[in-house]
C-alpha cells in the first residue's frame, strides 16, 4: 500500500477541550495542545482523501486543514460528536460535482437518517448534502482500492468500529475489544486508540486501560485521542508515557509506509 498521511482534525471528547463553564488548569491552559476540538482524522493517499467522523467542528476542522478534495466520510459509530457536521460536506458536493460517499454500518445510517432526514427524502430541496451510502459491515472492503479492515470494540454496550488502513489504525470510543479483534492490529506500525482520562470510565479506556492494549499490539508507534479535560494538561502527561507513545494533539501529522 502506498504512503498514507494522517492528520488529528480533533482529539477530544464529546465535549471538547476547554470545556464550556470549566475553569481548570487544562481548560484554561495557554498550551494550544490543550485546546481540542471533537475526536476526528483526515487520511490522505496519493490518490483518495476521506476523513473518520463529522463532528460538530467539522466545518472548522476542513478550513483550518485547507482540506479542498474529499472523496469519503467514514464513521465509527452514530453518537452526536462523531455525525453532527455531515452537513457541512455541501461545500464539497459544489466543489468536486458528485455526491459525497458515505461508509457506514446499518445502525449509522439509521441515525444519520433520522438526523439528516432532510437528505434523505424523495422530494429533496435545493441545496441539501449529496450523499451516497455504502452499508459496511466487520469485513475487509475498500474505499476508491484503498483496502480497509474494520476492527469491532464495544463503547459500553455500542458496537463501535475501528479501522486498520495498512499498518496503521484508529480505534476510538472504546472500553473493551476481544480477542479475535485484537488479532487484526497484529503487525500495526502506528496505532491511535482513546484514553478518556487516568481513572476507570464505563465507556473509555482509561490511559492504564489503553497502554495495556498498547504494550500487547506492541507498534512503533501509539497515540492517544479522545482526550477530556480530566486527563491532565499535555505538558504532564506526554512525561508519563512509554517511548513509543505520545498524546495526539489538535493539527498533529503522521506519515506511514
Amino acid at each position: 500500500m502506498s504512503k498514507i498521511k494522517v492528520t488529528f482534525l480533533g482529539t477530544g471528547t464529546s465535549q471538547g477541550v476547554p470545556m464550556i463553564g470549566c475553569d481548570c488548569a487544562v481548560c484554561t491552559s495557554t498550551d494550544k495542545r490543550d485546546k481540542r476540538l471533537r475526536s476526528a482524522i483526515l487520511v490522505e493517499t496519493k490518490n483518495v482523501n476521506f476523513v473518520v467522523d463529522t463532528g460538530p467542528d467539522f466545518r472548522y476542522q476542513m478550513l483550518r486543514e485547507n482540506v479542498t478534495k474529499l472523496d469519503a466520510v467514514l464513521f465509527t459509530h452514530e453518537h452526536k460528536d462523531h455525525i453532527a457536521g455531515l452537513d457541512d460536506v455541501r461545500g464539497f458536493n459544489y466543489r468536486m460535482k458528485k455526491s459525497m460517499e458515505i461508509y457506514a454500518s446499518e445502525q449509522v445510517q439509521i441515525a444519520l437518517k433520522r438526523e439528516f432526514y432532510y437528505a434523505f427524502g424523495d422530494n429533496k430541496y435545493p441545496g441539501v448534502p449529496q450523499l451516497n451510502l455504502n452499508t459496511i459491515e466487520n469485513k475487509t472492503f475498500e474505499i476508491e482500492g484503498i483496502p480497509i479492515i474494520p476492527i469491532q470494540v464495544m463503547h459500553y454496550k455500542m458496537p463501535v468500529f475501528g479501522y486498520r488502513i495498512g499498518n496503521f489504525a484508529y480505534i476510538t470510543d472504546a472500553n473493551s475489544i476481544t480477542e479475535d479483534e485484537l488479532k487484526k492490529l497484529e503487525g500495526v506500525e502506528v496505532m491511535v486508540i482513546n484514553a478518556l482520562r487516568k481513572i476507570p470510565h464505563i465507556s473509555h479506556f482509561s490511559l492504564p486501560e489503553a497502554l495495556e492494549i498498547i504494550e500487547r499490539v506492541n507498534p512503533k508507534q501509539a497515540y492517544l485521542t479522545h482526550f477530556s479535560h480530566q486527563m491532565g494538561k499535555y505538558e504532564e502527561v506526554v512525561k508519563e508515557l512509554p517511548k513509543n507513545v505520545l498524546p495526539a494533539h489538535d493539527g498533529l501529522v503522521v506519515e506511514i509506509g
